[in-house]
């Protein structure tokens, strides 16, 4: 299946960055009568599948949902061991990382995070900031209204202290003022576990993302899967506010 799949991939039409909402963690552990730290846990190999086959097919960008901001409001175990594993996961999969020449970022409040997480995070992305292959973008602590408040503000003292003025604002002032100001915007959005909402992610990156939802929960997430959503994109014909005779004039 994944090979069949994989030759329908028309290669000059991979989208750039790909951005996926991992959700289903919960459900899938509680599915088998254990915690929801539980499939967070087994989601790993799934953010490794996901990593490898978007590397494999060209995909230069790779942002993951990792933590929102609301997520801060779950129990305090779940929380803690979250944070532990995140800990624990980079420092397992850093080397792997550095030898496939995958660069490691985050967006988000990190500040918010735990030191120990911090560091960790901080010391990845470190040892790997020279790798080009691909960029693994971990959202943390992270939510669209979070980075636009900071953006709207940010801006606002600019104004303020004359450094720009107001008539000078517009959208590439805003893009430029995100935590992706740096980061191509996706092409693709994916979320797993049949949810059909964005849920306070890359509000503003998405404008023109497509958008593709699997009733897959994300431990199950494979590489079939992922080929599916990127056969979906290909599908599709993006118009960006055109009409189609536009587009196959272009």
């Amino acid at each position: 299946m994944e090979k069949l799949l994989k030759e329908r991939i028309d290669d000059t039409n991979i989208p750039e960055h790909v951005a996926v909402i991992m959700d289903g963690n919960g459900r899938w552990a509680k599915s088998r009568g254990r915690e929801r730290i539980f499939g967070h846990m087994n989601g790993v190999e799934s953010v490794r599948e996901t990593l490898k086959t978007a590397r494999e097919i060209g995909v230069k960008y790779l942002t993951l949902y990792a933590f929102s901001t609301e997520n801060w409001n779950r129990p305090k175990e779940e929380v803690d061991a979250l944070m532990d594993l995140l800990v624990t996961t980079i420092m397992d999969e850093i080397d792997e990382l550095d030898d496939k020449s995958v660069r490691l970022k985050a967006i988000g409040d990190l500040d918010n995070l735990p030191p120990k997480c911090c560091n960790a995070l901080k010391d990845g992305m470190a040892r790997t900031a020279e790798n080009d292959d691909i960029t693994l973008i971990l959202a943390l602590s992270y939510s669209s209204r979070w980075e636009m408040t900071n953006a709207i503000r940010a801006i606002a003292e600019k104004v303020a202290s004359g450094e720009l003025a107001a008539d000078e604002i517009d959208s590439s002032i805003v893009s430029k003022h995100l935590s992706t100001h740096d980061i191509p915007d996706p092409s693709l959005l994916i979320r797993t576990s049949g949810e059909k909402r964005i849920s306070n992610f890359l509000l503003w990156q998405i404008a023109y993302a497509e958008l593709y939802f699997t009733e897959v929960l994300w431990p199950d997430f494979r590489k079939q899967h992922f080929y599916e959503a990127i056969l979906s994109y290909q599908n599709r014909e993006r118009r960006f506010g055109m009409v189609s005779e536009q587009i196959t004039k272009n």
